[in-house]
């Protein structure tokens, strides 16, 4: 990890509130996490900040039909955008052209927080610790978008190349922007789709595929001096993730810590390594989990990670200096009682954790 932070148990969300205005959602960020804030996406109110359609604006062959959007290999100019892609990327690559006057830029369109959310950053008279972005990570995309015979893209050499650097380089722009606050800048991939990989549906992705996909994302980031982490809410192959180049492991602490706790010695060396790991161990996916919760119940679960990671041999100090305390998950979909109550339980366990 280039950057130096340190992560200190501090509270940080992971990206989208079920509120319907950017304003309200950058003033709850800033009540509830002004050490780490970040930018806010609001899919429920706007369907351009869909985690499928957001980030894909300058990918060849993009075609938006009525409620639906998939790659058209079979268009006319298709061969003509995709050489022009690879022209863009490559001038910007060698600073050769401005990132703005690029395609891997986000635009207010379809990502309105992020702009609110550096114009408030710029005005604040004193800078937050670190900022965070995140972005659809490049696997959850590449499985997650059809081409216009319904295949995922993945399978498609050819598209599955564009498409991650399409998602490297408007991380590394994130990045690029944040950096400007002289501050560590942090993104996120959001993976929801490693879910899948090893059932029978992704039977044919390999583990290398997967690899190379987060090399390059990871590479970008790291490019523009920014920590790059790697977020999961539900079981994954951990030794694909531990044995990446993150900077940040964000997983589901809460329902998945034992399963994450079968690899010791691919967490320990990670931990050892002076990474991070963002436990989710405020829960999202249950609202019965929500209600029942208290500060400290939460508190016992992360006393009981404490323990366990003791006997890996990692001290309590060194696991608090290179922690992060998170929900489990984006909290866009949840009633708005309910994730408040996941944001104050966010803050209160990462408050009590740092007494």
């Amino acid at each position: 990890m280039g950057t130096k932070f340190e992560a200190n148990a501090l509270a940080v969300l992971i990206g989208s509130l079920p509120v319907s205005a950017h304003e309200e959602a950058h003033r709850l960020v800033m009540k509830y996490t002004p050490d780490i804030p970040l930018w806010v996406q609001l899919p429920a109110y706007k369907k351009e900040e869909g985690m499928m359609f957001q980030f894909l604006p300058g990918m060849p062959g993009l075609t938006i039909a009525e409620d639906n959007f998939f790659i058209d290999v079979s268009q006319p100019d298709f061969q003509d955008d995709l050489l022009k892609f690879y022209e863009e990327h490559i001038a910007v690559s060698e600073g050769r052209m401005p990132f703005p006057d690029s395609r891997f830029v986000l635009t207010p369109d379809t990502a309105e927080g992020f702009f609110l959310f550096m114009e408030n950053i710029r005005r604040l008279p004193e800078p937050p610790i670190a900022l965070k972005a995140q972005i659809t990570g490049p696997i959850t995309l590449t499985t997650g978008i059809k081409d216009q015979q319904k295949c995922a893209i993945f399978y498609n050499d050819q598209l599955r190349d564009a498409a991650v650097r399409l998602i490297a380089m408007k991380a590394a722009w994130q990045i690029q922007q944040m950096s400007a606050i002289k501050i560590p800048a942090i993104v996120f991939f959001d993976e929801p789709g490693l879910a899948g990989f090893g059932s029978s549906e992704f039977i044919s992705i390999s583990s290398a595929d997967v690899a190379a996909c987060f090399k390059e994302v990871i590479d970008a980031v790291h490019d523009q001096g920014g920590l790059a982490g790697i977020h999961v809410c539900a079981n994954a192959d951990w030794t694909l993730l531990l044995d990446s180049a993150i900077d940040i492991l964000s997983f589901d602490a809460y329902y998945f810590f034992d399963k994450l706790m079968l690899y010791p010695n691919h967490l320990k060396r990670f931990i050892e390594s002076g990474r991070i790991v963002a436990w989710g161990i405020v829960p999202t996916s249950s609202l019965a989990d929500i209600e029942t919760e208290t500060t400290d119940s939460l508190m016992i679960r992360w006393e009981q990670i404490v323990t366990a990671l003791s006997g890996l041999g990692i001290d309590r100090a060194v696991l608090i200096r290179q922690s992060l305390i998170t929900p489990s998950c984006g909290t866009g979909s949840l009633p708005l009682t309910h994730a408040m109550k996941v944001l104050e339980l966010t803050t209160s366990l990462s408050e009590r954790i740092r007494k």
